[in-house]
């Protein structure tokens, strides 16, 4: 299935069942004018087969993955600092963020991932896309 991956895509791997990573793809969806990501669910067999190709152990990722096929890969704050700068406009002053130590946004990132469930909740399946964003979403 990764030969099939776009070349020309960034993939945002995101926690399908998740609330807030949901909103999340939403708010990416909503401001990706340039057509630049593709969404593909962890729990997915295809988002398992990323992160088997990538090294990643799935059971102990609580991130979000946005892979740039074939040439990079990025993890929790980082994958969120890339994925804004794509937006642009207010959004590129966030990358004030990138110059601070991985340690320390990746320990906050870390606090709102373990704290989502319980303060944003979880839905009981994966995200299934309307039949208008459907080529967006790869599995």
């Amino acid at each position: 299935m990764l030969e099939k991956l776009p070349k020309n895509k960034k993939i945002i791997l995101f926690d399908g069942v998740c609330n807030l990573c949901n909103s999340s793809i939403n708010y990416v969806i909503d401001k990706d004018k340039k057509d630049v990501f593709r969404f593909v669910a962890l729990q997915s067999d295809l988002g398992k087969e990323i992160q088997l190709y990538l090294g990643i152990d799935s059971k102990n990722i609580d991130s979000i993955i946005l892979y740039h096929a074939p040439y990079a890969y990025y993890t929790k704050a980082n994958a969120a600092l890339q994925i804004m700068k794509e937006f642009g406009g207010v959004w590129t002053l966030m990358q004030v963020f990138s110059i601070l130590p991985q340690v320390i946004t990746n320990t906050i990132y870390d606090f709102v991932a373990k704290n989502r469930y319980t303060w944003f909740g979880k839905k009981a399946n994966c995200r299934v896309p309307t039949p208008d964003l459907k080529e967006k979403f790869l599995a």
